[in-house]
């Protein structure tokens, strides 16, 4: 009995260590859940107070929704904590908080005042938009399995991704808290619009994927200026802010696809890091231009005589023996 009891002791041991373990795990898993869940309960109450034309209590909570959802899966990952239902739980707060609640808070804002058809056709363009998003979601989700992947892709989105969708559709919102009533607040407008942005969702056009942006040193500095800036447009003129993301990010569309296709058609330049290949583009140009196959491009100066300029005339001398 005294050979037994060590090893009695020893599994009991092993037990009560494995339940710890378990419950460690369960606790590391509930964290970002729970952030999820906090995200969907914040946008369905941003589409509460949309409804009763508080925009600005709507907007702050909905921000707060997209960056609770940006914070679970990098909780997860640091905490360990990633998991099948966890993974679940994102596409579905991505579905209500970028697909159906800003497209509920555009037509109780802008399109419920309306008439009757005209309330009827913004539903419908309505259901459009979130389909687009719904669609969306799901081809991102299918789109992470494709193991076959070339290496670039990871630098591109397929189609405007769900939050800068949700920005964009409402950005005649903005427009009406900064400038007031006008065309761009008007049923057909407005309509248009969130077709438009629904297409941009589910389309093939790349975007770029700032997750796996690195900058340089030298650039660190001018981008934290560019923080400040934002900051205190946020702080002071919010729906500023919110236009000129949003046309900056439609401004970034032409050169992500210029990129996408440089790097898709070089498959030598596919595990290349982003910075090497903007390298490899100048390099690229400049062999052209001294092989006589690209024209280069001088920028143009204008003349002093066109600028209005005199060139400066020598003071005449004075003559030593005059007096």
């Amino acid at each position: 009995m005294q050979r037994q009891q060590p090893a009695r002791v020893g599994r009991g041991a092993t037990r009560r260590s494995s339940a710890r373990q378990r419950s460690v795990r369960s606790g590391a898993l509930l964290v970002p859940s729970a952030m999820t869940i906090l995200a969907i309960c914040a946008g369905l109450t941003a589409m509460r107070f949309a409804n009763a034309h508080r925009v600005d209590l709507a907007l702050i909570l909905l921000v707060s929704a997209a960056v609770l959802d940006g914070l679970d899966g990098r909780v997860a990952r640091m905490m360990d904590a990633s998991s099948k239902i966890g993974a679940e739980l994102d596409s579905l707060a991505d579905a209500i908080n970028f697909g159906v609640v800003p497209a509920i808070m555009v037509y109780a804002i802008l399109l419920n005042n309306t008439s009757d058809v005209a309330r009827s056709v913004s539903w419908a363009l309505v259901l459009i938009y979130c389909s687009a998003i719904v669609l969306r979601l799901a081809r991102f989700n299918t789109l992470l399995d494709d193991d076959d992947a070339p290496a670039y892709t990871k630098d591109f989105f397929v189609g405007v991704p769900a939050p800068a969708a949700a920005l964009m559709v409402l950005l005649p919102v903005g427009l009406r808290e900064q400038f007031g009533d006008g065309w761009w607040c008007g049923p057909v407008a407005v309509g248009c619009w969130l077709v438009f942005v629904g297409l941009l969702a589910v389309s093939r056009v790349p975007t770029l994927s700032f997750k796996s942006a690195k900058l340089r040193a030298r650039v660190v500095a001018p981008a934290l200026i560019l923080v400040a800036a934002a900051a205190a447009l946020l702080f002071t003129f919010p729906y500023v802010l919110m236009i000129v993301l949003v046309g900056a990010y439609l401004l970034h569309i032409p050169f992500a696809w210029r990129m996408q296709r440089w790097v898709s058609s070089r498959p030598e330049y596919w595990d290349v890091a982003a910075r090497d290949r903007r390298l490899q583009r100048r390099d690229d140009r400049r062999a052209e231009v001294a092989a006589g196959t690209r024209r280069r491009v001088i920028p143009v100066r204008k003349s002093s005589a066109r600028l209005g300029l005199r060139r400066p005339v020598a003071a005449p001398r004075r003559d030593e023996h005059t007096s």
